[in-house]
């Protein structure tokens, strides 16, 4: 029985990451080019002007949160739109009467999403070498926040794509949801500089707690607590993977 769902497994995570890399100009090009002109935008045009932060010049600071911010989108985007072609293909519907449990499909998109979103950080820490020395505090934080939000959002997109009705619901959540939380995250600042209630206004984001995380990984500056930003990754990861679980073990919004 394990080997058969170990298979299942296999396979879906193979299809996954094939589905990615067979169209790699569309799924990993376009967040580097992104990225890149986020350092040439911000970091070289405008962060002279603005000076250091933190200790480290403006370039260094934001370069943890670009990164952190290509591995949301990219996890989200790819497990989002995979899912939901295939339930707009009932092709979803072979899966719901396969004979592997609930957790085996949850995890094969995961790991597509997670293969991807590691993917396209590693080509945006490559591309920000050009522009800045690299600055590891600790590879465990680095490392352990990178996976776990990539698990959380790809749980997240697979979340949206279960409840999508269209390509222009996977599309709305990002645009309208993700993107403006990302943006108002701490990428391009310390929320410290903020005046106090807009830190508390901010510690109601969840992806303030990621891109902290992430950043004290590489260079050991935070703006909330560590132990807090793990604990409400791992809470998210708990709460939406209950959710996945449970609407797809029901059928919800996917069987006709």
């Amino acid at each position: 029985m394990f080997n058969l769902y170990y298979t299942a497994l296999k396979s879906l995570a193979v299809k996954e990451t094939n589905r990615y890399l067979r169209i790699w100009v569309q799924t990993l090009v376009p967040p580097v080019i992104t990225t890149s002109l986020y350092f040439v935008i911000f970091g070289n045009l405008i962060g002279g002007r603005i000076g250091e932060m933190a200790g480290f010049t403006y370039m260094e600071f934001i370069v943890p949160g670009l990164i952190m911010m290509s591995v949301i989108t990219s996890s989200y985007s790819n497990v989002a739109s995979s899912f939901f072609s295939q339930k707009f293909q009932k092709n979803i519907e072979e899966l719901l009467i396969a004979p592997v449990p609930t957790h085996v499909i949850i995890w094969g998109f995961v790991i597509g999403g997670l293969g991807r979103s590691i993917l396209v950080g590693a080509l945006v820490t490559i591309i920000s070498l050009f522009f800045v020395p690299l600055y590891v505090h600790s590879w465990l934080f680095v490392i352990v926040t990178l996976l776990m939000t990539a698990v959380l959002f790809s749980l997240a997109g697979l979340l949206n794509g279960i409840f999508a009705q269209s390509f222009d619901d996977v599309s709305i959540v990002p645009t309208f949801v993700l993107q403006p939380l990302t943006y108002l995250g701490g990428v391009f600042y310390s929320i410290s500089m903020l005046p106090p209630i807009w830190q508390t206004i901010s510690k109601v984001n969840p992806i303030v707690y990621m891109i902290s995380g992430f950043r004290y990984g590489f260079l050991g500056v935070i703006d909330v607590p560590i132990v807090l930003s793990v604990s409400i990754l791992i809470l998210f990861i708990i709460v939406l993977y209950g959710v996945c679980w449970y609407l797809i073990e029901k059928g919800r919004g996917l069987r006709s």
